[in-house]
């Protein structure tokens, strides 16, 4: 052989050895920028690499996953789907539907047992036609208040366990010329803010009819204006530059001492844990008054793609994600509890122990419910009817009647 043919002929070789050795591969689209949330993504990156995986970073900041979504719509229509995407609820199945995403996945989740490990209500969201098509992180509480205790101590208030309770602080904060509410006007947060309300003033069954049977009479009805005559009343909480806020924005407001409460789901703990704040001294947490418990799990669906690197790397990713290890400190960072039920919670804070003792009594009561405002009770067309209502409501003069009369119409319209 002409040694230009056998060095031909080792050039190849490597070519292919090193083909053969390319490790797995993932492009993950999410939008987990903020500080608490990057570091807890930090946390599967470094685990993913560590495993000899090749990790390509696609944040995509703003909206509450709004943004992040518009992009994926777009590589989706282009032929160039990414290999993750953060998703989570009903958006799962739709994707589905679409024929894009994969159920390769349940090979793995078969061989890890993933059903002794998720609560069944959890699993469920996770699968499609019965297979498992995404792995989930987490579980997110979202009808938390988060406060100061030294802005509470100032002005004498404690903790409301009422809505009556939260106007009476709210009322007396705001006459000493401190913001009762840190609150972001995106209409997600908006959104965020109403379902807590709802809960709390018409009660877990009113919520499960109003936002997962989508009853009509239910949207319309009077529960409903008074739910929308207490977020009349949070509107005049608010600061005047709310507008166009990001929600680690106004945590920090509450960390700072610039508002006393913020109405968000626990990854605003997140946002202390990453400043070095404790629970119980630095800031509180509790429900909002009602004896529910509106979830929200993260997950990341697959989508079909081509190559054994990216297939590998998707089977990677699912495994670690479910990981014990993975759960506990990604969590820990996140500011969540683990989706997992077998994870030991002695190196959590009181707030996810509370989180996880409440999840555990509201799943045998009826109280545990998916929440609409954060893509688990509904599809996103009537969610988004929804919230187009709660929005313009809120910045608006709109009437309580005419907001819920548009509520039912918006749903009724988008089904």
């Amino acid at each position: 052989m002409k040694l230009k043919t056998l060095a031909a002929v080792v050039v190849a070789a490597g070519m292919i050895s090193s083909a053969a050795k390319a490790g797995p591969e993932v492009e993950v689209l999410h939008w987990w920028t903020a500080g608490g949330e990057a570091a807890a993504i930090k946390v599967l990156v470094d685990d993913f690499k560590s495993h000899g995986g090749k990790w390509t970073d696609m944040p995509v900041a703003g909206g509450g996953g709004d943004a992040a979504r518009t992009a994926l719509k777009a590589r989706v229509l282009s032929g160039n789907a990414p290999t993750a995407f953060q998703m989570k609820g009903p958006s799962i199945q739709e994707w589905h539907e679409e024929g894009a995403l994969t159920v390769g996945i349940d090979a793995v989740a078969k061989s890890e047992n993933w059903d002794a490990s998720l609560p069944a209500a959890i699993a469920n969201h996770m699968k499609c036609e019965g297979k498992y098509c995404a792995a989930p992180v987490n579980v997110h509480r979202i009808d938390w208040i988060w406060a100061n205790p030294k802005v509470l101590a100032k002005a004498g208030v404690a903790m409301p366990t009422t809505w009556d309770e939260f106007n009476a602080a709210a009322d007396k904060l705001k006459s000493m010329g401190i913001t009762p509410l840190a609150h972001g006007g995106q209409a997600w947060q908006d959104a965020t803010v109403f379902e807590a309300v709802a809960l709390g003033v018409g009660g877990n069954a009113f919520y499960k009819k109003a936002f997962v049977d989508l009853d009509p009479a239910t949207l319309s009805g009077a529960t409903m204006q008074k739910v929308f005559d207490q977020m009349r009343k949070m509107r005049g909480y608010v600061d005047a530059n709310f507008s166009g806020r990001d929600w680690n924005l106004a945590t920090t407001m509450v960390m700072n001492g610039e508002a006393a409460f913020q109405i968000m789901g626990d990854w605003a703990k997140g946002e202390f844990t990453n400043a070095g704040k404790v629970a119980g001294k630095d800031y509180l947490c509790a429900p909002t008054p009602g004896n529910g418990y509106l979830y929200n799990v993260d997950s990341f669906a697959m989508f079909n793609v081509k190559g054994a690197d990216k297939i590998d790397g998707q089977n990677l990713l699912a495994k670690l994600i479910m990981g014990k290890n993975f759960q506990k400190v990604f969590n820990l960072a996140k500011g969540s509890i683990p989706a997992r039920v077998d994870v030991p919670l002695n190196e959590f804070d009181y707030c996810a122990r509370r989180s996880a003792y409440d999840m555990d009594v509201t799943s045998g009561n009826g109280g545990l419910l998916p929440s609409y405002a954060h893509g688990m009770a509904m599809r996103n067309a009537q969610a988004g009817a929804i919230t187009d209502v709660v929005t313009k409501h809120f910045n608006s003069n709109m009437s309580s009647a005419d907001a819920a009369k548009a509520l039912a119409q918006g749903v009724k319209n988008s089904m």
